[in-house]
């Protein structure tokens, strides 16, 4: 608020541009500056989108599996044009250009095309669908990888299903060929000396029913090759 007598010089010099009487200008001159509104769409342009919901990862692993949170993986990915890219073309970017292991530059990959609306959670650029389990064991990583590459072994905790080995790198990755035409793609981590994890993607599902349906069924079998490893 103005001294007196800066007040009414300022009034005063308003009377002379405006023509008005004192107590208008004194009024205009006082009076508090309306405060401005954001609209209700304004707000919503302007609220920060949860990355890590959308991709289904924590920005928390994310950052420590790659080096980057996913506000700027979706920042380098869209400023290289990835938005346009064919899956497969995104990952290989990733990979190659970032020296991200195989099976993180797939979840970057994944996260990056969920959050940017070209696949819904659980669906694949194709429009089939995939179900993803991971576990961690108290065994070696070779020790997990044989486990699945064993027949013998794997058919103690995967009740005979019948299963085709198609590649295999010991002892950090795999794919199978599954009865019905669907494919697993398997990634092996060590945790140590004497501790190690799984992860797994069943692709190829026709629906989200079946994906459900399917990791219920990875979580039975993960539960039963635990018993298995830990007699």
């Amino acid at each position: 608020m103005p001294q007196n007598k800066d007040l009414k010089r300022l009034v005063r010099a308003r009377m002379r541009k405006t023509g008005e009487a004192y107590t208008a200008a004194r009024a205009h001159i006082i009076k508090k500056p309306k405060s401005k509104t954001v609209s209700t769409s304004v707000r919503a342009r302007t609220a920060k989108i949860d990355y890590a919901a959308l991709a289904g990862t924590s920005d928390a692993t994310i950052k420590a599996k790659t080096g980057c949170n996913w506000e700027r993986w979706v920042g380098a990915l869209d400023y290289l044009g990835a938005m346009e890219m064919p899956h497969r073309d995104i990952a290989t970017l990733v990979h190659k250009r970032y020296k991200i292991d195989g099976w993180w530059a797939q979840t970057v990959t994944v996260g990056y095309e969920r959050i940017k609306g070209l696949r819904a959670r659980g669906q694949r650029r194709d429009g089939t669908y995939e179900a993803n389990k991971s576990r961690t064991f108290d065994v070696p990583v070779t020790k997990l990888f044989e486990a699945w590459t064993d027949a013998k072994l794997r058919d103690r905790w995967l009740n005979g299903e019948s299963v085709k080995i198609r590649t295999a790198t010991a002892p950090k990755s795999m794919r199978i060929g599954w009865s019905d035409g669907s494919i697993i793609a398997v990634g092996f981590t060590p945790k140590g000396k004497s501790r190690s994890s799984v992860a797994l993607g069943h692709t190829k599902l026709p629906d989200k029913e079946t994906a459900d349906r399917i990791k219920q069924y990875w979580s039975d079998r993960l539960d039963a090759l635990g018993e298995v490893l830990n007699r």
